[in-house]
């Protein structure tokens, strides 16, 4: 027995009350906390976990603020076609069967700028487009859409080409914004809302055909993907009717992405020295 303001506590009763709040209201809570946060800044969070990653995988935070080499990129799970091997013989890399590469590269970055430039895309576009399809949805279009963009990538890169970013779903969302504002365009909330968001991906199409090191291939295949997935996830149908689109329609660009990521494998393990080219 311990000391307390009032008689005395018995330190295993309080272990004891601790581990069963815990298991009980405690996780109620946490689960109830977890269910209301927005899906928006679990991803937001997520990409700074996967920033923090790198600089653990580059050895230290000496790479902050312009970001890890190419080699930790690829370590820290980056988009690559191989990790490894020659021009007759590659080893790893999507090639290689790490068709995770696809997911994981999503929340890696190339410096802080291109995270900081990223999450306030993601920002401003995934809070609304998350409050209009719901949470679960805008989740599953995000990962979808990104994927589909990892793998428009791999397939038309012209040759060995190291890939991260959420860019490619960022896309994929604006993508869909444009699809639900489009089939509502009657309104003038939903014109203003379509001006805005085709001048900001115009823009950002220039900005990315222009500047050399943006993987503008990942950026047109999540817009395509998110056009695809937002007009198939619209919840204007009815509940049964929207389940069915929503679940063959991404279920529809994912076969897309894997048939892609199938071809291009094909194309290099004939011929692996067309990416040294």
């Amino acid at each position: 027995m311990i000391p307390a303001p009032v008689g005395h506590q018995c330190p295993e009763c309080v272990a004891e009350a601790r581990r069963e709040y815990r298991q009980g209201p405690g996780r109620q809570i946490a689960v109830a906390n977890l269910k209301a946060t927005p899906v928006t800044k679990i991803l937001l969070i997520a990409m700074a976990i996967g920033y923090l990653w790198e600089l653990a995988v580059a050895g230290g935070p000496g790479a902050l603020f312009g970001g890890p080499g190419a080699q930790d990129l690829i370590k820290a799970g980056a988009l690559v076609q191989a990790t490894g091997g020659t021009a007759l013989h590659l080893v790893g890399g999507i090639v290689g069967g790490e068709w995770w590469r696809l997911l994981s590269s999503m929340f890696l970055h190339a410096g802080l700028i291109h995270l900081g430039l990223n999450a306030y895309v993601l920002w401003i576009f995934g809070v609304e487009i998350e409050r209009q399809i719901g949470r679960l949805v805008m989740l599953a279009v995000f990962l979808v859409t990104g994927v589909f963009a990892g793998a428009t990538s791999f397939a038309f890169a012209p040759r060995l080409t190291i890939g991260v970013g959420a860019s490619g779903a960022i896309f994929g969302l604006v993508g869909a914004f444009i699809a639900y504002n489009y089939l509502r365009r009657q309104h003038v909330m939903a014109q203003a809302r379509l001006r805005g968001a085709l001048t900001m991906l115009l823009i950002n199409l220039v900005i990315g055909f222009s500047i050399p090191g943006i993987d503008w291939r990942a950026h047109v295949g999540g817009l395509v993907a998110g056009l695809v997935a937002g007009f198939a996830v619209d919840p204007s149908r009815p509940d049964a009717l929207r389940r069915t689109f929503a679940t063959v329609g991404l279920i529809a660009v994912l076969v897309g992405a894997v048939a892609l990521v199938a071809v291009r494998t094909t194309q290099i393990k004939a011929n692996p020295s067309i990416l040294f080219s």
